[in-house]
C-alpha cells in the first residue's frame, strides 16, 4: 500500500526556488570563507543530576537579516574578555585523549565546563518567554565537540518551560544540537519527530525538539535544535527514580549501549557478554547470505571496539549496579537461545542466572523480560534513518523494577541522527536492509582499514517470525496514520519557514564549504550540497525513497 506523499522532494525544489527569489543572496553567495576550519575542541560530560586543540577565531555576525525562529540569548556573568572560551576550546576529555594518542603535538585542550548565565528566549513576534532566567551552560557531547560550532547544555536554577516542548513541560536541563555536520540541519528534528509519534503510542518516550537561533553575550552563534536532555524525569524517561541516597535494586535504569562505557566508574559501566559472544544471522533480505557476525572482537586480528553499558543516572551502590548488569547480560541470552536454541529460559530473583523451563514458549520467555513492541520500533527508527553510530554509542534503553515499573528491557529514548538518513554512505541510494545487517564501522569498515560488525539487539530476534509480525504490524500502523508523510512535509515547510535563519547561520559558520573537518565523513550526495537549500532537498528525496523501501517490505 502507497500514499502519494512521494513528490515532497518535487514541492521540495519548487518552494528551494521562491525561497531563493525571496533572499537577498543565498548562503554560500554571502558566506564569508575566512572562516577557519574545524579544529579538535570541545566536549560533553555525562550529568546525571535530576531537574528538581585550541581554535582559531570564529567571525561574530548581527542578525542582518530578521530572524524567522525564536532567539534564545545567552549572557554570561562573566565578562572577562577570554570568557567565550567556554564555548570555542572544551573538547570531551575522552575524545582529546584519543585525538592526542595519534596526533604528535596536541595540546590537550580544557574539558567541558559550566559558566554561570541568564538565558533569554523571545518568540518571533518578540514575545518574551523567558526573561533572563539564572542557569549554567557549557559544552556538551562526544566528538561534535571538536568542531568549531559545539552542542551546549542548559541547566537552569529554577525550572523552565523552553518553545512549548514537551507540551510545556517546565525542566532545568536542555540541550541545544549544533547539527554541524548535517547541511539541511533537519536530520535531528526529522528523526526525532518520527520517533516521538511512533513511540508516544505505547507511553515511551522521544525528545521533542525546535529550532532556536543562539546569541552568546550579543554574539550571533547560528541556528539550534533545541531538544530535552536525556534523563529520568516524568515526561522525559518516565521511570522510577532511585533518589539520591536509595541503594535498593527496586528503581529505573536508564542504559546506553555504549562504547563509552570504559570511560565510566567502575559503578556506572558494564561489559555485556552477549551470549558469549554468539554469532549472529544478519538481516539482509536473503536469509543473511550465508554469513555470520559477532559484535565483539573474536581474536587478534578481529579490530572490533569492546561494547558494553553506560548507567546514565547516578547508581548509589554494587547491589544496584550487579543486579542491572545480570539483568542485561541474561535478558540476552534469554533472547539468544530463544531465537536459536528455541528454548526457553527464566532468569532467578537476583538476575545473576537463568535456568531452561519447558512451561512457557521460547516467545514467552522474551517477553518475560523485553518489551518486544519497543524493540520493534525501536528497530523501525533505525531502519528507518540508517545511522552510522548504530551499533556503537546513542542506543538507549530502559528497565523498570519499581512498584509501578513493567520490569522488562524497554527500548526508547533515540539520539544523535546528525550521520543518518544518506548524510554518511550507509543506504545511500534511500535502499537495503541495514539496522540488523551485518555494517562498517564509523570510519568506513574493512576497505579503509575498519571492521565489520553488527547491533545485537536489532538483529537477534530477526528471524522469528511472530516478531517479524509485530515489525508489520507497527510499520503498517504508522505508516497508515501518516507519520511519515508528516515527517516528509515538515522537511519541506521548515526549509520554506526558516529559510532566512538557515542563510543567517551559514553565514556564521560557512561550513557546507570550509568543511574539512568532517568531508570524509560524507557521502556523494551529502558532499555535493553547497547550500541548505540543495541539502534539504537531498534529505527530502533520502527521505522518500527509504520510505518506498521500508514499505514495500514491511507493509501489511
Amino acid at each position: 500500500m502507497k500514499k502519494t506523499f512521494l513528490t515532497a522532494a518535487a514541492v521540495l525544489a519548487l518552494s528551494l526556488t521562491a525561497c531563493a527569489d525571496r533572499n537577498d543572496s543565498s548562503p554560500a553567495a554571502t558566506a564569508d570563507t575566512s572562516t577557519a576550519s574545524s579544529t579538535a575542541e570541545g566536549t560533553g560530560n555525562k550529568d546525571n543530576e535530576k531537574d528538581n586543540g585550541s581554535s582559531q577565531a570564529v567571525p561574530s555576525y548581527d542578525l542582518r537579516e530578521p530572524t524567522d525562529m525564536p532567539v534564545i540569548s545567552i549572557v554570561t556573568e562573566n565578562q572577562s574578555a577570554d570568557v567565550l572560551d567556554f564555548v570555542t576550546e572544551p573538547v570531551a576529555g575522552h575524545v582529546s585523549e584519543a585525538i592526542a594518542s595519534w596526533t604528535p603535538g596536541y595540546r590537550i585542550p580544557p574539558e567541558p565546563y559550566y559558566e554561570k548565565c541568564s538565558v533569554t528566549v523571545t518568540d518571533t513576534d518578540g514575545t518574551l518567554l523567558v526573561d533572563a532566567a539564572d542557569a549554567e551552560v557549557k559544552v556538551r557531547g562526544n566528538w561534535t565537540t571538536t568542531y568549531d560550532k559545539k552542542p551546549l547544555r542548559i541547566k537552569f536554577d529554577k525550572k523552565q518551560s523552553m518553545l512549548g516542548l514537551n507540551d510545556g513541560g517546565e525542566y532545568r536541563n536542555w540541550v541545544l544540537l549544533a547539527c554541524y555536520k548535517d547541511g539541511s540541519l533537519l536530520r535531528d528534528k526529522t528523526a526525532l519527530q518520527v520517533a516521538r509519534e511512533i513511540l508516544g503510542e505505547h507511553g515511551l518516550y522521544a525528545s521533542d525538539a525546535e529550532f532556536a537561533e543562539v546569541e552568546i553575550n550579543g554574539e550571533y552563534w547560528g541556528v539550534y535544535l533545541l531538544a530535552e536532555q536525556q534523563q529520568i524525569n516524568e515526561g522525559r524517561v518516565d521511570i522510577t527514580d532511585a533518589g539520591k541516597d536509595y541503594e535498593g535494586t527496586d528503581i529505573g535504569y536508564l542504559l546506553e549501549f555504549d562504547h563509552n562505557y570504559v570511560n565510566e566508574s567502575a559503578l556506572q559501566g558494564f561489559h555485556v557478554d552477549y551470549a558469549d559472544n554468539a554469532p549472529l544471522v544478519p538481516f539482509d533480505g536473503n536469509d543473511g547470505s550465508g554469513r555470520t557476525m559477532t559484535c565483539l572482537s573474536t581474536g587478534y586480528s578481529d579490530y572490533k571496539t569492546d561494547l558494553g553499558f553506560t548507567v546514565k543516572n547516578d547508581l548509589n551502590s554494587q547491589e544496584q549496579h550487579d543486579y542491572i548488569a545480570g539483568f542485561v547480560n541474561n535478558a540476552y541470552k534469554i533472547m539468544y537461545c530463544a531465537a536459536y536454541e528455541d528454548k526457553a529460559y527464566t532468569m532467578n530473583a537476583d538476575c545473576s542466572d537463568i535456568t531452561e523451563t519447558d512451561g512457557i514458549t521460547s516467545r514467552q520467555a522474551v517477553e518475560n523480560v523485553v518489551d518486544v513492541y519497543s524493540l520493534a520500533d525501536m528497530y523501525i527508527i533505525s531502519e528507518l534513518t540508517c545511522d552510522a553510530d548504530i551499533y556503537l554509542t546513542s542506543f538507549f534503553m530502559t528497565a523498570d523494577f519499581g512498584a509501578e515499573g513493567n520490569g522488562k528491557l524497554t527500548f526508547q529514548a533515540p539520539w544523535d541522527f546528525d550521520s543518518s538518513m544518506g548524510n554518511k554512505d550507509r543506504c545511500a541510494d534511500g535502499t537495503g536492509f541495514y539496522a540488523a545487517n551485518i555494517i562498517p564501522d564509523v570510519n568506513g569498515g574493512p576497505d579503509v582499514g575498519g571492521y565489520e560488525t553488527i547491533n545485537p539487539w536489532l538483529a537477534v530476534l530477526m528471524y522469528e517470525d511472530w516478531f517479524q509480525d509485530i515489525i508489520r504490524e507497527e510499520w503498517t500502523s504508522a505508516y497508515d496514520s501518516g507519520v511519515f508523510e508528516r515527517a516528509a512535509e515538515m522537511i519541506v515547510s521548515d526549509t520554506e519557514a526558516h529559510s532566512k535563519s538557515f542563510a543567517n547561520n551559514y553565514k556564521k559558520w560557512n561550513n557546507l564549504i570550509n568543511n574539512n573537518a568532517y568531508a570524509g565523513e560524507l557521502s556523494d550526495g551529502a558532499a555535493a550540497c553547497k547550500t541548505q537549500a540543495e541539502a534539504a532537498e537531498y534529505l527530502s528525496e533520502w527521505f522518500t525513497a527509504r520510505v518506498d523501501f521500508m514499505n514495500d517490505y514491511w507493509h501489511e
